[in-house]
Order: structure tokens, then sequence, then C-alpha cells
């Protein structure tokens, strides 16, 4: 008769019960303030005195806050430059860090150990802002979108992560690959890409949701309000108390005339509009969360 180990075990009721409870904990405590966030955000300002800031339970409906900013300009603005950046980074990124990790993975690699101890250090020793300026600053890239790109253009982490996932397909498939005479680029197109699509949409997703989030870049190397990203501007509303020109006065809303948009549900309607397009994309990776992190983290 087999022996079941512990883990293969069905858990009992009150195993199942516990499960349960801390899962739905964990999700109340990531609901309710998204939910506390948007309802407050399309919140009247009576409702919100009335609640004394934030509101729980909707009331009257009061879109006023979400015409005030995308009419003003300054976060339409700053959606499109956050979007560039995304975008563009997150493309840079990927093939930056798959041709790194491709590279590093195959063992008869020019410099292969030097470039390894050389990406691996940066784990351990980090430049530092002041540096980091002077070298911006010193490329010319004030007031440039590239500043918020090239900086971090390459994450150490993603690139061991790649690396070790690399390094866990079969050598004999790709010598077979190279006895039909096809090169390490076709080889790494044709062969390991289609093999690595789940780590290889997590780095993505990494890399995406990291240069939407970024704004500190932006404080550092941009002074233009033109090219401020979402987050930047987030932070200024928030931080700074700094808020649309128009939120003092009168806006027409479609159907409910006119409306003076309070300032808690502005700053509130901006984070809404930081936060929705990391919950869009979300959904389609994270189907490949779990397999591509831990594939990519054991395989090597």
């Amino acid at each position: 008769m087999s022996v079941r180990e512990v883990w293969e075990e069905k858990p009992s009721a009150l195993g199942r019960f516990g499960k349960g409870t801390v899962l739905a904990a964990v999700l109340l405590a990531v609901l309710v303030p998204l939910w506390v966030v948007l309802v407050t955000s399309l919140s009247s300002e009576k409702t919100i005195n009335e609640a004394g800031g934030y509101v729980f339970l909707p009331r009257e409906f009061d879109p006023s806050a979400y015409v005030v900013i995308f009419t003003g300009g300054q976060i339409t603005d700053a959606v499109v430059v956050s979007t560039v950046v995304a975008l563009a980074g997150t493309a840079l990124s990927l093939v930056v860090t798959v041709l790194a990790a491709y590279g590093l993975s195959r063992p008869g690699s020019l410099a292969h150990k030097p470039l390894l101890f050389y990406f691996l250090l940066t784990f351990l020793i980090y430049p530092g802002m002041i540096p980091s300026y002077l070298v911006v600053t010193g490329l010319g890239l004030k007031d440039n979108l590239l500043a918020l790109i090239l900086p971090t253009a390459i994450s150490a982490f993603n690139l061991v992560v790649l690396r070790a996932f690399f390094m866990g397909i079969p050598g004999e498939l790709l010598d077979s690959a190279r006895i039909d005479g096809a090169g390490e680029l076709r080889i790494l197109i044709r062969i390991v890409l289609p093999l690595s699509k789940a780590v290889t949409a997590v780095v993505g997703l990494f890399y995406a949701v990291g240069y939407w989030n970024a704004f500190f870049n932006a404080v550092l190397y941009i002074d233009r309000n033109d090219l401020q990203p979402v987050q930047r501007v987030l932070q200024q509303f928030i931080l700074a108390g700094q808020t649309p020109s128009s939120s003092g006065s009168a806006v027409y809303v479609p159907g409910l005339g006119s409306a003076i948009p309070p300032t808690l549900a502005i700053k509130m309607a901006v984070v809404v509009v930081t936060i929705v397009p990391a919950l869009l994309v979300y959904p389609f990776v994270q189907r490949h969360f779990t397999k591509g992190v831990i594939i990519g983290a054991v395989k090597g």
C-alpha cells in the first residue's frame, strides 16, 4: 500500500474554512480600498462632506471630477506620455533583456563569466542618485522621454529569471537546429522564444507596470509640464496639493447640468485613471504569472 505525503492528503473541513477565511480577508483588503477610491471619485461635495472624507456607500452620482481632469488637458497629456513610455520602454527592455539573457545562458558565449558577474554585481552595488543624474544630464537627456526609459531599460532580476529559464531548454534541441544551418538569432526567435512565452509575458508585465508606475525619474529629469507622466501628476495632486486650474469653478456635466467637483473627488479620479490600465492588462497575463515566475526561478 502506497503512503501518501502530508501535502497530498485532502484538507480537513477546518483547513478549508481557514483557507477560505484568509483568502476572503486578503480579497477584501484589496477590493475595499479600490471601491472607496472609485466611489469617492464619483461623489458630490455634499456626499463627501457628510461622510467626513472618503465615501464607502454611493449616494449622489457626480462624474464632474472626471470631466475636469479630461477636459483640462493635463491628465490627458500625462496619460499619453505614460502610455508611450510604457509601450516603448517595455518593448526595448524585453528586446535587450532577452538578447542578454540568451547570450549569458550559452556557456561558450563571448566574455560569458565577466558579463554575468557585471550584471549580478548590480544586485549589491547601486550607483546612487547623483551619479545617475550626472550621466543622464551629461548625455543631453534632460526633458527627454528617453530619460524615463534608458536608465531602467534592463533589470538584473528579470535578466536572471530569463537566463535561468533559457538554461533549462535542452541543449540537444538547439544543437539540432544548428546542424540544420540555423543561426543563433533564428534559434532564439523560432525555438527559444516560443518555448518561453510564459516567463517572457511575466517579465514584460514587470517592465510595463514598472514604467507605468515610475515617477521619480520624472521628478529628476523632466521639468516640462507637457512631458510629465501620469504618476508624476498624481504625486503633485496628492502630496503637493496641486489640482487642475478649473477645479474651483463649475463644469457642465451632460444630464446633470453644472457642478463644482470637490478636490478630493478629483484626486481620487486621478488615482482611478492611473490604476485602470494595470487592471485591464493583468487578466491577460495572470494565467502565465505563477508558471513563468516559478519555472524561470528554479530551472538552471
